[in-house]
């Protein structure tokens, strides 16, 4: 899914499954954030009645968590470009704090 198309989806649950570092420089707001290493084991945190849009830094690990929840019956697209394309379309990250975020 590119990211104009998810923007301001409220049906959508964003899972973005970066590293700590990377979540913590910017993410999308609402968004949960589970790192890709993590998933398997916390499965339980991840909504199965909603669509799941997966997001990483350019869209490959996001990819690979896609492919894996769907095998496990969860209805999840991916988020083509990942943050990466989703700031470079003008669309906000915001940082830990809750101020500006950036792509790491």
């Amino acid at each position: 899914m590119r990211p104009d198309d998810a923007q301001g989806r409220t049906d959508l649950h964003l899972l973005d499954v970066r590293e700590p570092d990377e979540w913590q420089a910017g993410h999308i707001a609402g968004s949960q954030h589970i790192p890709l290493g993590q998933l398997r084991g916390r499965l339980a945190e991840v909504p199965k009645d909603r669509t799941i849009l997966a997001v990483c830094r350019h869209g490959n690990r996001s990819d690979a968590a896609t492919r894996g929840l769907r095998t496990l019956g969860y209805t999840v697209e991916n988020l083509e470009g990942g943050v990466t394309a989703w700031t470079q379309a003008g669309l906000p990250l915001q940082a830990e704090g809750g101020g500006p975020g950036r792509v790491i």
